[in-house]
C-alpha cells in the first residue's frame, strides 16, 4: 500500500471554498467542476467535493481493491461509503484515519 498525494474534504459552498484557497492563499485551481474543485499546494492536491462537511480523506493505492477492502475490514477498519460508479471505498481504521483505496 503507497499513499497519493490526494486529500479530499467536502463543503456546501464551493464557491467560498475557491475564494479561500485560490483567491487568499494562492493555490493553482487544477480541476473546477460543478461537484468539485482541486487545487494544487505543492505537497499534496486538496479536493473540496461537494457535500456536507465531514473529516479529510486520503487516498492509499493497492494491487487489488477487493482484496485490500478484506484485508483491512478483518484488521478491524470500517466501510465508510463505497460507490463503485466513481470508484470509491472509504474505509476508518481503528484509530480514526478516513482513506479511500484506489487501485494502483
Amino acid at each position: 500500500m503507497k499513499t497519493g498525494r490526494d486529500v479530499i474534504c467536502r463543503a456546501l459552498d464551493l464557491g467560498a471554498v475557491k475564494a479561500y484557497y485560490a483567491g487568499e492563499l494562492g493555490f493553482p485551481i487544477v480541476l473546477d467542476t460543478d461537484s468539485m474543485v482541486g487545487f494544487d499546494t505543492g505537497a499534496v492536491t486538496l479536493y473540496y467535493e461537494r457535500g456536507e462537511t465531514d473529516a479529510p480523506v486520503f487516498e492509499f493505492f493497492v494491487d487489488n481493491v477487493d482484496r485490500a477492502k478484506g484485508r483491512l475490514t478483518t484488521a478491524g477498519c470500517v466501510i465508510v461509503e463505497e460507490d463503485a460508479s466513481v470508484p470509491r471505498v472509504y474505509l476508518r481504521d481503528r484509530f480514526g484515519l478516513i482513506f479511500n483505496i484506489t487501485e494502483a
